[in-house]
């Protein structure tokens, strides 16, 4: 195996930090939905109540995004790329090395897209990487190319 990397999306917030989260922002809620409703405003009460379902839907479904991955390997003969997504229908392309192109930005800018392509087919890879993240794994992707069509070369 000359390269090998699992990607997936990064996700800042752990699952004890979103229960934290959740939990003051139902007191916090609570509290002013509380005042608001000893005023009289009893339909604010509701309100604070539908703040907190959006906010847990919101993080929740963020959480859900953070199931795709991809599995980037390359052999000296081989190249795949497997990809999952949030509904968990799997996907996979294979490339001959030899033949295989790497195109990015450089620089790269945010909307840049790592593409690998290679007789007439072709696939995007870490779109939910930052664009340094990409550039980087591009950089990695090339160098091991290069050495499985250097060590192809040499065994031919």
């Amino acid at each position: 195996m000359l390269f090998d990397a699992f990607l997936h999306p990064n996700r800042s917030l752990s699952h004890r930090g979103f229960k934290v989260l959740m939990a003051a922002a139902v007191g916090v809620s609570l509290v002013l939905g509380l005042i608001f409703l000893s005023m009289g405003a009893w339909p604010v009460f509701g309100f604070y109540g539908l703040e907190v379902l959006v906010i847990y839907l919101a993080l929740r479904r963020n959480y859900r995004s953070g199931l795709v991955y991809e599995k980037v390997r390359l052999t000296s003969d081989q190249l795949t790329v497997e990809r999952g997504d949030v509904r968990g229908a799997q996907g996979a392309w294979s490339f001959q090395p030899h033949w295989l192109k790497v195109t990015i930005d450089d620089p790269v800018r945010h909307e840049s897209q790592l593409t690998l392509s290679s007789h007439g087919r072709s696939v995007v890879l870490g779109a939910f990487l930052s664009p340094e993240e990409r550039l980087d794994l591009a950089k990695a992707l090339r160098a091991a190319l290069h050495q499985a069509t250097a060590a192809n070369a040499i065994a031919h």
